[in-house]
């Protein structure tokens, strides 16, 4: 095995298959981040979201996807010019994988691209002493990453830095613009019929750091879709009030069965319910 990625797999609690896949996944999270930075992508772009939010502060749950937002729109934003560099990077280290650019079948202000590889030979060269067991020949590690190409205003940003898989810095929404986007996700993303638990859990994180959010920032990203009026006067308790009627209408055990497969401490999801989530939200403070 690369000696690189054995230093980054003894930064995991390894115990099961699951914990495996969600480790090896996790260090190719970290590569292509690498990559991308070697590639100059951070000179236009930031990180965010809940992958941002578990490498760069901490969360205890695994995220399956990369997002990204531009620092300015572009909507001529050609994101495949970054391929090249980020493939040979991303093989350097031994991961025969292929990168390519979704098409869209509709116009959207997001990019998006999958980096594929066959998860049996990369479990083999991640664990090569480990029985594979559950494991089919064709079964493919999927990374999607996403590019915002039309941001929201008044996002903050600050320079991260990492020291594996080799040293590199990444340019990171900042801890309260990262809360903004995840209120917005809490308050406006249309869950149907599978409530994504892993917003709820997240929202939980922040809360216990202590962090303020970015209310500018949260207002341009509800203006952008259609959530409040652009003359609207936003303040803290209405922000506050949109989450209690949310919270209300969850259903707390879709959004656990949600959650469970990301975390290792299921009991900390037991006492979810509209009470404890319109309770915690008092505590809830801007800028």
């Amino acid at each position: 095995m690369n000696t690189i990625i054995q230093e980054m797999l003894k930064q995991h609690d390894i115990i099961t298959i699951y914990d495996k896949k969600n480790a090896l996944k996790e260090v190719i999270q970290e590569i292509i981040l690498c990559g991308l930075s070697r590639a100059g992508f951070f000179k236009e772009a930031a990180f965010y979201g809940g992958t941002a939010l578990r490498i760069f502060y901490g969360l205890d749950r695994f995220s399956e996807d990369l997002d990204f937002s531009l620092l300015e729109e572009n909507q001529n934003f050609d994101l495949s010019k970054y391929f090249p560099i980020l493939e040979k990077e991303v093989k350097s280290f031994g991961l025969n994988v292929e990168i390519t650019e979704k098409e869209k079948s509709v116009d959207s202000d997001i990019k998006s691209a999958f980096l594929k590889g066959n998860t049996r030979e990369h479990m083999l060269l991640f664990y090569p002493n480990s029985p594979l067991l559950g494991i089919s020949n064709n079964e493919l590690i999927k990374i999607k990453f996403e590019v915002d190409i039309n941001p929201p205003r008044y996002a903050n940003f600050e320079p991260q830095f990492k020291l594996l898989p080799t040293p590199y810095e990444v340019n990171l929404y900042d801890a309260p613009s990262l809360f903004a986007g995840k209120l917005h996700a809490v308050i406006c993303r249309s869950w149907k019929n599978r409530v994504k638990g892993r917003d709820l859990y997240d929202y939980i994180f922040y809360l216990s750091k202590n962090t303020s959010f970015n209310l500018p920032h949260l207002k341009e990203r509800l203006i952008q879709t259609k959530a409040i009026a652009p003359e609207t006067n936003l303040s803290l308790e209405d922000v506050k009030n949109m989450l209690i009627e949310k919270f209300d209408a969850i259903d707390y055990e879709q959004a656990k069965q949600d959650v469970i497969p990301f975390i290792k401490d299921t009991k900390s999801i037991d006492i979810w319910s509209a009470s404890f989530f319109k309770a915690i939200t008092r505590c809830l403070r801007c800028e």
